[in-house]
């Protein structure tokens, strides 16, 4: 079903992460895979593709990731209008103009299989993260910042922008 579905929520924290709760009135009509619903949709009027995650006993979440907050002028605490539709497009991960210069690096250090060691969701978001930069400067120094937080990587969580 292709259907948009509206929502007003406010944005609240689970330890570090923004998110909102989805109405079940919504989630019913969606098809979970493996009991994650993809989605797209628009907060604010901002665009993003991201995924519903199921929480036991209570409504699924979806999470507010820094470029859909700055996107839509939202902070945590605040009220948001969300359309969303269940994404049945295959998602893969996007080729990064910057991939080269990581791996490069990556590899001049010998951390690349440490790097691939991340969870497929850490790995994207650090590329996501480094393709929004907008100068080399920029670029070169959180390629570094990469390098070092996988030179002393003690959990999931080193990376912190």
């Amino acid at each position: 079903m292709k259907r948009n579905f509206s929502f007003e929520a406010k944005i609240y924290k689970v330890g570090i992460n923004p998110c909102v709760k989805v109405p079940l009135r919504i989630t019913k009509k969606m098809s979970p895979s493996k009991g994650y619903i993809p989605v797209k949709g628009t907060i604010n009027g901002h665009p993003f593709i991201q995924t519903l995650v199921p929480i036991r006993n209570a409504e699924y979440r979806l999470y507010v990731n820094g470029l859909m907050l700055k996107g839509s002028r939202t902070k945590n605490g605040d009220r948001a209008t969300f359309v969303i539709k269940q994404d049945f497009a295959p998602r893969t991960v996007e080729t990064y103009p910057f991939a080269k210069p990581l791996k490069r690096r990556l590899d001049e250090e010998d951390l690349f299989p440490k790097f691939k060691q991340l969870t497929p969701s850490r790995q994207k978001e650090v590329l996501k993260y480094l393709n929004y930069l907008k100068t080399d400067e920029a670029l070169t120094r959180n390629i570094e910042k990469v390098i070092n937080g996988l030179k002393k990587k003690t959990g999931n969580n080193w990376f912190v922008k």
